[in-house]
């Protein structure tokens, strides 16, 4: 096990360091010139699609465009925005927050265009009036490559669905342990129980519980570290100005000088975090009911920055408005701790805790929905489903209990393979993303409020897909 997990490591540091930061940083670059800044000209746009959407209710198994990014958010926004950020300022400084900033601008146009193209191959599911789709999808429909569209939907499925499940309930037992000394196979078994509820409940259920759980969740956080702030409002202009020199290596930190570290470190905790490039997004984009691709593109792609610029800049803030937090000798979800207990005392353990149970739990359920899509990419049998939902549960309990080194090493060797896949997939389709984007932006200058998209703006001959001229 010890030499598995060795040789594992050592092909994650080498797609991690080299392979996947040149695809993901060259492709967002490329996609941030072809829709000619697409992240920062439609903002107002992104708000208005996502604010519109909010509480709109849908029939049957329909999905409507804001609980899909509801769906998204919750596996987007885990505990590593938490604790990841954390270990992030210690390892590369605070210059890795910049870095971070600039990878989720450049990622948003990479996740508008994945979740633009989860729409226009989307397909109609089989079982109820909703949608399917994703990477696996538009790689067999657009690509027309099946096998490469099957090996896709296994890794999301295993990745997703299994291991990172077992992590972040891994995650959900320690915490509850350390806040209140809980039993860890006590714990499993309730969160086991939860999530097969929610999991057998199939796709519309799920996107009803994130709908309410996320905004919940995110809000919270985000106003203790907007308390903490105002609080510390004075130090504010220090905190930006330590961020910005060092992102540049302009001085040293705490007498250590990082430069590289911090640039490699941001870079890598933007790449994780987002998960923009990572085909994860998509399958969720794909499920939503709207009249034209673009709009779930923009609201995807607003998700990046909910992700990165909201809530992990709220973590990094609680960290740095500590100055002492490189002396504390702490890392990860116990600095954090230990830096909401200067301003809220013991009851910040208890605190996190909830909160971490919120996050994880939310991640749990939207990386089911993943793996379910996928699945269902594989075959309609539904015990084949019913199977993979035992799996999931299993893996819930299993997660709490365990130690899972080897388990995420295994994880991100699968989401490095799943993110090259769908990167390669994206930079040969994204032609089509362009011309929906194109589309869209002809309508809304023609003064119309609501574009509708119409297939025979696209070549018929490169895929199939089931929109059609008249919407329907």
């Amino acid at each position: 096990m010890e030499l598995l997990n060795s040789l594992v490591g050592q092909i994650n540091d080498i797609l991690w360091s080299y392979v996947l930061i040149i695809l993901l940083i060259g492709a967002g670059i490329i996609f941030t010139i072809r829709t000619k800044f697409v992240q920062i000209r439609f903002i107002k746009e992104m708000i208005r699609l996502i604010a519109g959407d909010a509480g709109n209710k849908m029939e049957g198994q329909q999905i409507s465009s804001f609980q899909a990014f509801c769906v998204s958010t919750a596996s987007r926004v885990g505990v590593g925005n938490i604790a990841g950020i954390a270990i992030a300022v210690v390892l590369g400084g605070p210059g890795a927050i910049f870095w971070m900033w600039i990878i989720a601008i450049l990622g948003s146009a990479t996740g508008f265009v994945e979740s633009t193209l989860a729409q226009i191959y989307k397909v109609p599911r089989t079982d109820s009036n909703g949608y399917l789709g994703g990477p696996a999808y538009y790689i067999n429909n657009a690509l027309h490559s099946p096998k490469t569209a099957v090996f896709f939907a296994i890794l999301i499925s295993i990745t997703y669905g299994l291991i990172f499940n077992s992590v972040q309930s891994n995650t959900i037992s320690l915490s509850l342990q350390t806040a209140f000394n809980f039993d860890a196979t006590m714990i499993g078994i309730v969160i086991a129980v939860f999530s097969g509820i929610v999991v057998f409940g199939g796709l519309h259920r799920i996107a009803k519980v994130t709908e309410y759980m996320v905004p919940i969740m995110a809000g919270i956080y985000l106003l203790i570290a907007f308390a903490i702030t105002i609080y510390n409002i004075s130090e504010l202009p220090t905190v930006l100005s330590v961020i910005f020199k060092d992102a540049w290596g302009i001085e040293s930190v705490a007498g250590g000088s990082f430069g590289a570290a911090a640039i490699m470190t941001g870079i890598k905790r933007g790449l994780f975090s987002n998960e923009a490039g990572m085909g994860s997004v998509p399958n969720a984009a794909a499920t939503a009911e709207v009249s034209h691709p673009v709009k779930q593109g923009l609201i995807q792609a607003f998700g990046v920055f909910v992700d990165t610029l909201f809530i992990c800049t709220a973590s990094a803030f609680i960290v740095l408005f500590s100055s002492d937090y490189q002396a504390t000798g702490l890392t990860g979800i116990q600095l954090i701790q230990y830096d909401l207990s200067l301003y809220f005392g013991d009851i910040a353990t208890t605190g996190i805790a909830i909160i971490v149970l919120l996050f994880a739990f939310t991640s749990i359920v939207g990386n089911y929905y993943y793996g379910e899509i996928n699945i269902k990419h594989l075959s309609d049998n539904p015990l084949y489903l019913n199977i993979f939902r035992i799996l999931v549960v299993i893996m819930v309990f299993f997660g709490s209990v365990a130690e899972l080194s080897l388990v995420w090493n295994l994880a991100d060797l699968f989401m490095a393979l799943m993110a090259i896949t769908n990167i390669i997939a994206i930079l040969l389709l994204g032609k089509y993303a362009f011309i929906a984007l194109d589309d869209y932006t002809q309508q809304k200058k023609q003064g119309i409020k609501d574009p509708v998209f119409k297939a025979s703006i696209l070549p018929k001959q490169d895929g199939i897909y089931w929109w059609k001229d008249d919407n329907k």
